[in-house]
């Protein structure tokens, strides 16, 4: 059964940094897409970032020039997502979400971001 990890949530200040990690493991199929997805409290689940099995990546507006996200294509399928400059705004729960070659989603198990002010 495919297993995603996440990790790298927590309390910074604002202006302050954090590193989001996914690792996938137990994987039958190839991953095509990782991402990551916040929800705020009490919004909608919005994309943040994410990058193709080539390298392509796709960015929210409001995180451009201050999130990257990378990948790495290795036997446990890792995504990153270095957060720089975070805002109050983008306290949330981030997940991670990979799409397996077989069209197949798959959900992380959510991780607090808090920003303090």
């Amino acid at each position: 059964q495919v297993q995603l990890v996440v990790s790298g949530g927590g309390l910074v200040q604002a202006g302050g940094f954090l590193r989001l990690s996914c690792v996938v493991s137990r994987s039958t199929f190839s991953i095509t897409h990782m991402g990551w997805y916040r929800q705020p409290p009490g919004k909608e689940r919005e994309l943040v970032a994410s990058i193709t099995s080539g390298g392509s990546t796709n960015y929210a507006d409001s995180v451009k020039g201050r999130f990257t996200i990378s990948r790495f294509n290795n036997a446990k399928n890792t995504a990153y997502l270095q957060m720089n400059s975070l805002k109050p705004e983008e306290t949330a729960v981030y997940y991670c979400n990979v799409v397996r070659s077989n069209g197949v989603a798959i959900w992380g198990q959510g991780t607090q971001v808090t920003v303090s002010s």
